[in-house]
């Protein structure tokens, strides 16, 4: 597949709406009505739920693509949709009934956390569920959480094989779940990704599953996929798209530059030739990172097992994205002059998400 810009993959109308409604999803604290009504419509949070259960299922070269497109339009919508659809995901590995009782809705959204702090302990019926997870992003228009808790069997930890704690992910309805607000952040603002806790919740057997290859319930390639190297291509796919869509501002303001007197020609050909450096830095970037996907996901099928090497090249293209983005960003914002910096411009709100976004730890280091 071929790299192009991001807007290739969305129409202007779509595009249009998105941005339109940015600065009110920002007021609300979460994704604003007319944005959520495209994501129903293009059925964004099934982009990887399995076929079989009426999701999408969509190959990764093409999600990643999609995802940079949409984080291209707007930093806190990709975030959602990215990470609520990654939790769609998991519908391979949830047992059968279970998964078609809860992605037959059109409006399904997933949303959780991947952080160890809850606890299930062993009852009879299945399990008891205690915990407190932050940064659920997405949490408010979501129909079920997942959250990974430690398994006890009473008092005592259940052990893996190498005697550490048993860690394994869980799924639950909306209305077992109490919303915590917890987003005091300064970018990323309408993700809603407050926390949420259950206290004492009792589940089946079903509400429990592994995510591993080796457990996949649907035996199709995108759940045969490693979730680390998933999570890293779409990670990183969502801080490129904000990236480029803070260039695309830049060239605009400096184009308006190029006529101010006040700036000398040395000065204006500086800006000019600094954005097309980072332009060209981050084109470079995009052209590795997806040309190692893409051949991850060509070999993936091809090999009974994981090539390691493979997808060593897909974590550090991400690495090597991310980080070319969030520092193409800093080399131009000193020449943004004012207006980056105020509060309700576009190119401040996106400034202010990719430097919430490229915090997150998956992708913090070479």
């Amino acid at each position: 597949m071929k790299t192009t810009h991001p807007a290739a993959h969305l129409s202007q109308e779509i595009v249009k709406t998105i941005r339109d409604s940015a600065f009110a999803a920002e007021r609300l604290g979460k994704i604003h009505p007319d944005q959520l009504a495209i994501v129903y419509e293009q059925k964004w949070f099934k982009l990887l739920v399995p076929a079989v259960y009426s999701g999408i299922e969509k190959s990764l070269p093409e999600l990643v693509r999609l995802e940079e497109s949409i984080s291209w339009a707007n930093g806190s919508l990709g975030w959602v949709v990215t990470l609520c659809c990654g939790a769609g995901w998991f519908g391979g590995f949830i047992a059968k009934e279970l998964a078609a009782e809860i992605f037959g809705s059109m409006d399904v959204c997933l949303a959780g956390s991947g952080a160890a702090t809850g606890e299930a302990v062993i009852i009879p019926t299945g399990y008891k569920i205690s915990g407190k997870w932050k940064y659920a992003s997405g949490a408010h228009h979501a129909t079920h959480f997942t959250a990974n808790c430690i398994i006890k069997n009473g008092d005592e930890n259940v052990l893996n094989e190498g005697g550490s704690p048993l860690i394994l992910p869980f799924i639950f309805e909306r209305s077992k779940v109490k919303i915590l607000p917890a987003w005091k952040y300064t970018g990323m603002v309408a993700t809603g990704s407050d926390a949420f806790e259950v206290q004492d919740l009792e589940v089946g057997h079903s509400h429990c599953f592994k995510i591993d290859p080796n457990a996949a319930i649907v035996n199709t390639p995108l759940y045969q996929y490693p979730f680390l190297q998933l999570a890293e291509t779409t990670l990183t796919a969502n801080i490129s798209g904000m990236a480029i869509h803070f260039m695309d501002l830049c060239r605009d303001i400096f184009a308006e530059k190029q006529e101010q007197e006040k700036l000398s020609l040395p000065q204006k050909n500086l800006i000019k030739m600094l954005l097309a450096k980072q332009q060209n830095k981050i084109d470079k970037a995009r052209k590795s990172f997806y040309q190692a996907v893409d051949q991850s996901w060509v070999t993936l099928p091809a090999s009974d097992v994981v090539d390691n090497k493979t997808m060593e090249a897909v974590s550090k293209t991400s690495r090597i994205l991310a980080k070319t983005a969030r520092e193409g960003v800093d080399q131009l914002y000193p020449y943004c002059g004012l207006i980056a910096a105020n509060t309700e411009s576009e190119i401040n709100q996106v400034w202010r998400d990719i430097h919430t976004a490229s915090q997150h730890s998956l992708l913090t280091f070479l």
